[in-house]
């Protein structure tokens, strides 16, 4: 799994902050953008973020290149509908990798287990290159690839929507491969805007589980699970 964080707002908390006092100063917002110190602009977000007005937190977007996840994780991705995605094309694109999948923990650890996934990709795989050269189109052709096969796309969302992605996808019963994703782009932005995502993941990591009954029995501890994941 590759992630990176290739464009975002520029100095998006400012950017944030600067959205949240025009709706409440006499000021204009030139006025209010040279003159709010990094001390106001982190008071306001972390006051925004606690009493729940998080409609300026859209301000700020963030884009990524993932690569590597499955079909199966990307198909969870999506869900997630306030954003913008661009996924590269079965349909236009022959895969011309050399053969790539994503395996679960829970089969790669089963030795037995392991070499039947294994035979199974590479017979689907090697099925869909005889197709490509019967003069099969690919988009015909890909009906034949396993979900496990890898897919490449770029993510766009604003930092209200990424808040609602972490605290759903980094649950741990989230899914474990969007789990790991979440957690890569959580430790991704929180370089460019701590503040903003200081407190940001599952709801567990501020002392309330939002799952009731189903909640998990062993939550795990931020910073080891932030350490795990950087990438």
């Amino acid at each position: 799994m590759y992630i990176e964080l290739i464009k975002y707002t520029p100095e998006p908390e400012k950017t944030v902050a600067i959205a949240a006092r025009v709706c409440y100063s006499p000021r204009n917002a030139k006025e209010i953008y040279e003159n709010m110190s990094d001390e106001e602009v982190k008071k306001l977000i972390r006051f925004l973020i606690k009493a729940g007005h998080h409609s300026a937190i859209e301000h700020a977007s963030f884009t990524f290149i993932v690569d590597g996840i499955s079909r199966v994780c990307s198909h969870q991705l999506v869900r997630h509908r306030l954003a913008s995605y661009s996924q590269q094309s079965q349909r236009y694109v022959e895969y011309k990798r050399n053969l790539e999948y994503v395996i679960p923990q829970s089969i790669k650890n089963k030795k037995d287990l392991s070499q039947k996934f294994e035979e199974f990709q590479q017979q689907s795989f090697n099925l869909y290159k005889y197709f490509l050269k019967n003069k099969i189109s690919s988009e015909d052709a890909r009906y034949v690839l396993s979900n496990a096969f890898p897919t490449q796309i770029i993510i766009t969302m604003n930092a209200r929507e990424l808040l609602h992605l972490f605290t759903l996808r980094c649950c741990e019963r989230a899914q474990w491969e969007i789990r790991e994703m979440a957690y890569r782009m959580l430790n991704k932005v929180k370089k460019v805007a701590p503040t903003i995502f200081e407190h940001a993941g599952p709801s567990c990591f501020k002392g309330i589980c939002s799952e009731g009954e189903m909640m998990c029995k062993n939550p795990p501890k931020e910073d080891e699970i932030l350490e795990k994941y950087l990438s």
